[in-house]
């Protein structure tokens, strides 16, 4: 009995736990975002739990509905499209109502956008803070990138295709210089991370992409959480003065990678 939180694919169907198909199977409800996405995965695995809907249009009335279900010792799954419920999706309500109720509660992990970017950007390695969906407004875009101007940790966001373009665009110009990594349709057939400096990667992406996207913007240079960032302007500084003294500019970032420690590529792009 009680409520539990499971954490669904966010791409590929293979990527699921063996708890949550345990618990799919196993519960007299599994509530979902969209029944026709929970069905797929449900049929994939010979899964015939009853299925409701749980979406952010109904979650205030599907909780009332739900709650004394749950009181009286009902076993429901929680699930969302993809990724775990409750963070950028359908779920903290009937959960803290769950918690506040003192009905028996368990959070299954699996597939994470945020956390598989964040690898995958190889901007990862101190703090990060998740941001959920940037803002779609210039004016309220300017501001978030005046705070990441120092921002000590990577800022890992979710972001449309359609809009990509142009927050790209808008970081370009704030932060030109600044690493991020575009990574779509993780754990999917034709997943890309897209990585380099702001202006570079945003003049990859002038046209809409396909798929789900998660935007990965790295530490400001010479922040506690940037020493790798910190280090990198130093080499590209370098870089500069070989170039002012006569060396073609792809020896002396292979002269400075070798001696500095970092990626000879992306100091290279770093020094353009």
């Amino acid at each position: 009995m009680g409520l539990a939180v499971c954490a669904t694919p966010i791409g590929n169907l293979d990527d699921v736990t063996l708890r949550v198909l345990e618990e799919l199977r196993t519960a007299d409800l599994v509530l979902c975002e969209d029944t026709r996405r929970t069905r797929i995965l449900l049929d994939r695995h010979g899964i015939r739990t009853p299925m409701l809907s749980y979406h952010r249009h109904n979650e205030a009335s599907r909780t009332a509905e739900i709650l004394p279900r749950l009181l009286e010792g009902a076993r429901v799954a929680l699930a969302s499209d993809a990724g775990l419920p409750g963070v950028s999706d359908p779920g903290s309500r009937l959960l803290r109502a769950a918690v506040d109720a003192g009905i028996e509660t368990t959070v299954l992990p699996g597939p994470s956008a945020v956390e598989t970017a964040l690898v995958a950007s190889t901007l990862g390695a101190g703090s990060y803070r998740f941001v959920g969906y940037l803002p779609r407004g210039e004016p309220a875009l300017r501001a978030v990138w005046a705070e990441l101007a120092s921002a000590p940790e990577s800022i890992v966001a979710f972001e449309s295709p359609k809009r990509l373009p142009r927050t790209l665009g808008s970081l370009a110009v704030a932060l030109p210089h600044r690493e991020v990594a575009v990574c779509r349709e993780l754990t999917k057939r034709f997943e890309e991370v897209v990585r380099g400096p702001a202006r570079e990667v945003a003049a990859r992406f002038v046209e809409p992409p396909k798929g789900e996207v998660t935007l990965v913007i790295g530490p400001a240079a010479g922040s506690a959480a940037g020493g790798a960032g910190a280090g990198l302007e130093r080499a590209t500084a370098a870089v500069a003065e070989l170039v002012a003294a006569g060396i073609p500019r792809r020896r002396a970032a292979e002269l400075v990678a070798e001696l500095a420690g970092v990626s000879k590529n992306r100091l290279y792009r770093a020094s353009l």
